[in-house]
């Protein structure tokens, strides 16, 4: 990150450290939760649910979810606000990185949309009595582990210059002045998931 701006790098950390923290934090809480379960006999049907849950949570949530577009994403645009930071971007990097404002339409629905999600889930899981609530709480902790993982992957895949599978998607003009993309008007390079796996981080 040498030549950026102070300004930018405060962005740029407290953007990728913040998410990252909300992803540490509710992962040590459900880890606890989800523990609580096994100090309850388990039935076979039980153990089913646990198993069928977690490799669901792990492959549609963990991989899909988080690896192939959540991670790169919130790394894509922390990497524009190190190039471009403004004082409200850097106040709220971690919001900004996870897409909740100053994005495309399609992208502030998905972002929010998730949210409210996660939220409603959130809200339902505690109804549900013990082992249940903890068998619940443990597909989550995989995915959000698979997350965790992932962010970190793509960061250092980000810092390392090599091609992000997304632009920042900021939803607003941008200045072209050398070139006719997106991408060249914000010094970033571009590669579809299936060439940047092929090349490994």
């Amino acid at each position: 990150m040498r030549g950026e701006s102070t300004m930018g790098k405060i962005g740029f950390i407290w953007g990728v450290g913040g998410v990252m923290l909300l992803l540490v934090d509710a992962l040590v809480r459900l880890t606890l939760i989800s523990m609580d379960a096994f100090s309850h006999p388990l039935t076979g049907l039980q153990w089913s649910f646990l198993v069928g849950w977690t490799m669901v949570m792990l492959l549609v949530e963990g991989h899909r979810g988080f690896h192939l577009s959540f991670s790169p994403r919130v790394v894509a645009r922390a990497l524009y606000l190190l190039k471009n930071p403004r004082w409200l971007d850097v106040v709220l990097a971690p919001f900004f990185c996870i897409g909740l404002y100053r994005t495309t339409r399609r992208r502030l629905i998905a972002s929010w949309g998730m949210t409210a999600g996660i939220v409603s889930l959130v809200l339902i899981v505690r109804t549900l009595a013990q082992p249940w609530r903890g068998l619940v709480d443990l597909g989550v902790v995989v995915a959000l582990g698979y997350g965790l993982v992932s962010t970190a992957f793509w960061l250092v895949h980000g810092l390392a210059g090599r091609a992000m599978p997304f632009a920042p998607e900021l939803g607003e003009p941008i200045a072209q002045p050398t070139g006719d993309s997106e991408d060249e008007a914000l010094g970033l390079s571009r590669a579809p998931i299936s060439r940047v796996k092929a090349t490994g981080c």
